[in-house]
């Protein structure tokens, strides 16, 4: 039986992967995506992965959130054996210690902002509700409005309250950008890093957009299914801040 992460001390990293591996079977050829990485992950940390497409980057994002799992190696979260956990044990990871954000939004046009928030702080177990939620990503004005009526910002916007509200301490965000203009891209970016300094969540951002690099606590270079830099910032730039 699995202790709960509760019992760990707190220094202990979030992630520990060790050696993990990641082979896509595609027809007779072998894709290996992951190449045995080795790398920890801490509460409160900003960590940016850089990577041309095909790079690894989703792979890693993918196996530590639970989506995905390794070919061979280990990750452990606060002590659990992921790899070693059945489809529920992961099910449970994945509700209760992991927040999710892409490319695109996935809300449900027919709820408002707060509706589709509200729908995973119903099945959470210790939720904030949905207007604070809200209120921390700055859209307590529009949270009545149905996606249509918003702009692609705030839709994003909206998808990273839904992903913070059950209070995950893992924050694992895809591209959370790609979609949108550079000024609407900065307002996601400040939304990501203020729930990051004010909630202690381990915040992981993949991009290609290596400006995006000074907001960040650490900076992890990915090429051919390997971290081949890792770069460690002094201080964190304001988003407001970085060249675009």
């Amino acid at each position: 039986m699995m202790s709960s992460p509760e019992s760990h001390h707190s220094t202990e990293p979030i992630f520990q992967a060790r050696a993990l591996r990641k082979i896509y079977h595609t027809g007779e050829l072998d894709v290996v995506a992951l190449n045995n990485v080795d790398i920890d992950f801490h509460a409160s940390e900003l960590v940016v992965l850089l990577g041309a497409s095909g790079s690894g980057k989703s792979t890693l994002l993918n196996i530590l959130g639970g989506l995905d799992v390794p070919t061979s190696g280990q990750l452990r979260y606060r002590g659990w054996d992921l790899t070693e956990g059945d489809e529920r044990t992961l099910t449970l990871f994945r509700r209760n210690c992991v927040g999710f954000v892409f490319q695109f939004y996935n809300l449900i046009p027919s709820l408002t902002a707060r509706e589709n928030v509200a729908l995973i702080t119903d099945i959470s177990r210790d939720p904030m509700k949905p207007e604070d939620a809200l209120a921390l990503v700055g859209l307590e004005h529009r949270m009545d409005h149905f996606p249509s009526q918003l702009s692609g910002g705030e839709q994003q916007r909206v998808a990273i309250a839904r992903a913070i509200a059950k209070k995950p301490e893992v924050l694992l965000c895809d591209e959370p950008t790609g979609a949108l203009d550079v000024n609407t891209g900065i307002n996601v970016l400040e939304a990501v890093e203020r729930i990051n300094r004010e909630l202690g969540t381990l915040t992981v951002i993949i991009t290609h957009n290596a400006d995006m690099a000074g907001m960040a606590d650490r900076v992890l270079h990915l090429k051919d299914g390997q971290i081949i830099k890792s770069h460690q910032n002094e201080t964190r730039l304001p988003v407001t801040s970085l060249k675009w």
